[in-house]
């Protein structure tokens, strides 16, 4: 049987800054699984790379205190390696009269957030974006940047084998566990059992499966949403300089179609945020599984039961059409044809977190444990920005108290 003195399920962005923070600690026996061959194969690795910079963000949540922060460390790290980075800031449009009141609501978050914002008029927004236009004002974002997350997730992965300290053991997909004699757990996995004094729920799109494993967060589903994007063809992207977002409804948890310069140039635009069947359905039939059912169940029972959600149902997948999808980015920009967007493999699933007994979705980082365990549930954006100041925050206000005690 593996032993490890720390099992972390999970080898995406948090998982693997947590292992990095437990080795500063002093940890030396962590062993990392996930059930892919790699890291980062999901949500880590399939994101956007934009470091947002605590602009949304209820003030007083996870989320926010997290976010400024964690843009911070992880611009200094990849400085510090030479890994790309691309500080271009980021401008929010208002895109008609009737979306002022959340852009200046937005302005009133980020600044309670710690954010620099400036309101812009229409002159001052095309000194940064010439190309942007608005209904008379936009919010400019000084502290966004954007990132290559694979560079990174890569990066801290190499860091954490050279310290001798952390294991990796990939296609080890997590079956349940179970109490040891004495205080250990026992792990199953479809590549063997391990014994492990504590446990690590980061597992992301499948957090909330394993915490029901432990008995917790049994009021908690994730639901998966489909992030498509496409792309502006090379010979028009400079007509984007960094990233151009539309104002988003702050009541639910996704930005809409932006136009965002990558860290090596290309300009995406996207994601969609089109409720999915499965939690790797990245293509139409691809992904879908034995599962498929019972999220389109949970789908219908918050169709009924959830007006926010039900707006996203109505509105998203029309933008499988180009049409619409086109037509909505148009709304960002004063030039842009249908001709300059090209087809893009690139697509994420984020797995929003959904809570069953209020039908409402989950706008925060959600922490849950035992004695031996924590688990990490709705690791959604900003998590990937966030991670560097998060699982700092994580040791030392969950995990550190419970190794004292093992």
């Amino acid at each position: 049987m593996t032993t490890a003195d720390i099992l972390i399920c999970g080898a995406g962005i948090v998982g693997l800054t947590v292992a990095r923070d437990l080795v500063a600690a002093g940890l030396e026996d962590i062993l990392v699984i996930d059930k892919e061959p790699e890291a980062g194969r999901h949500a880590s690795g399939r994101n956007s790379g934009v470091l947002h910079a605590g602009i949304y963000y209820a003030p007083g949540s996870l989320r926010a205190k997290s976010c400024l922060e964690g843009n911070f460390r992880m611009r200094q790290y990849c400085e510090e390696r030479g890994l790309p980075l691309l500080k271009t800031g980021k401008v929010i449009v208002a895109r008609d009269e009737s979306e002022l009141p959340a852009l200046n609501e937005l302005y009133v978050r980020a600044r309670r957030n710690g954010a620099k914002v400036d309101l812009l008029d229409d002159r001052q927004l095309a000194e940064i974006e010439p190309n942007a236009k608005s209904a008379g004002q936009a919010l400019f974002s000084h502290y966004t940047a954007v990132v290559d997350p694979k560079a990174i997730l890569k990066s801290i992965q190499t860091e954490l084998l050279a310290t001798g300290k952390v294991r990796f053991l990939f296609g080890a997909r997590f079956m349940g566990q179970e109490k040891e004699e004495g205080k250990r757990l026992r792990v199953s996995t479809s590549a063997g059992q391990i014994s492990c004094a504590f446990f690590l729920n980061a597992s992301g799109a499948y957090g909330d499966v394993v915490a029901h494993a432990f008995g917790l967060g049994r009021n908690y589903r994730l639901i998966p949403f489909k992030g498509i994007y496409k792309k502006v063809k090379a010979e028009k992207a400079h007509m984007v300089r960094g990233s151009i977002y539309p104002v988003p409804n702050i009541k639910n948890p996704f930005l809409g179609v932006h136009f965002t310069r990558g860290a090596h140039g290309d300009v995406y635009l996207g994601p969609t945020a089109i409720p999915a069947f499965g939690r790797e359905n990245y293509g139409i039939l691809s992904g879908l599984d034995a599962e498929a059912p019972s999220i389109l169940l949970r789908d219908a029972l918050l169709f009924l039961r959830n007006r926010k959600f039900r707006e996203v149902a109505f509105e998203e997948p029309r933008k499988y059409f180009f049409t619409h999808f086109f037509n909505d980015a148009k709304k960002l920009v004063k030039e842009l044809e249908p001709s300059d967007i090209e087809s893009c493999p690139k697509v994420g699933i984020r797995p929003q977190l959904v809570d069953v007994t209020k039908n409402e979705l989950v706008m925060d980082f959600v922490i849950e444990g035992t004695e031996q365990s924590v688990h990490v549930l709705n690791s959604i954006s900003p998590a990937f920005t966030s991670s560097l100041f998060f699982a700092e925050m994580l040791i030392k206000d969950h995990i550190a108290p419970k190794l004292a005690k093992l």
